[in-house]
């Protein structure tokens, strides 16, 4: 049995990552790149949180492409308006999202 050598318990009832996703200051801004195109990136996540996870879910309800680079991840398009939605779904607490 593995054991999270951050709180103690057994890596199945782990709650790092949720203790996590409640401190997290995440900032949510559009960017221009080549050629006029538009890209959303978010940041300000620790390594508490898994970050694959996330972007493996915002690509799916928000059906774009995306990647994650510096530790922030890139998504194609503009999509400020939806991406708060989505993150206070995944656990994250609504006023620490900016």
């Amino acid at each position: 049995m593995d054991i999270c050598p951050k709180c103690g318990l057994p890596k199945e009832i782990c709650i790092c990552s949720e203790i996590g996703k409640e401190e997290q200051e995440i900032k949510v801004i559009t960017e221009k790149r080549k050629f006029g195109k538009i890209s959303t990136l978010v940041s300000g996540f620790d390594k508490n949180v898994d970050m694959k996870e996330i972007i493996k879910e915002l690509k799916k309800r928000l059906a774009c492409g995306g990647t994650i680079k510096n530790n922030s991840i890139e998504l194609q398009g503009d999509h400020t308006k939806k991406i708060k939605k989505i993150l206070i779904e995944l656990g994250f607490k609504e006023e620490n999202i900016k």
